[in-house]
């Protein structure tokens, strides 16, 4: 089963297919995919128009997202910390 955003909402892909929050094709997506994909979650989840078991899985798409996410900012911010070290 597919929501809104193309993505899964069964559950049976994405964080549980194995390793961390990085794992899978998630894990190379940009910050600002990532975010993008987060809000039409939210949004949908906003919107009510859902039965419980795909809210469900919709809340779980986006902790997996909001990990997923942070993570991502964390390396950029570790790579300007990097950068900014060898200029000095």
């Amino acid at each position: 089963m597919t929501g809104t955003t193309g993505q899964s909402v069964d559950g049976d892909s994405d964080a549980s297919a194995g390793g961390g929050p990085g794992a899978g094709p998630d894990g190379d997506r940009k910050f600002e995919d990532l975010m993008a994909e987060l809000e039409q979650v939210t949004e949908t989840l906003a919107g009510g128009d859902l039965g419980i078991e795909a809210a469900a899985d919709l809340y779980e798409r986006a902790q997996h997202l909001h990990a997923l996410a942070t993570e991502r900012l964390a390396q950029v911010q570790q790579r300007i910390e990097r950068l900014s070290k060898s200029e000095g």
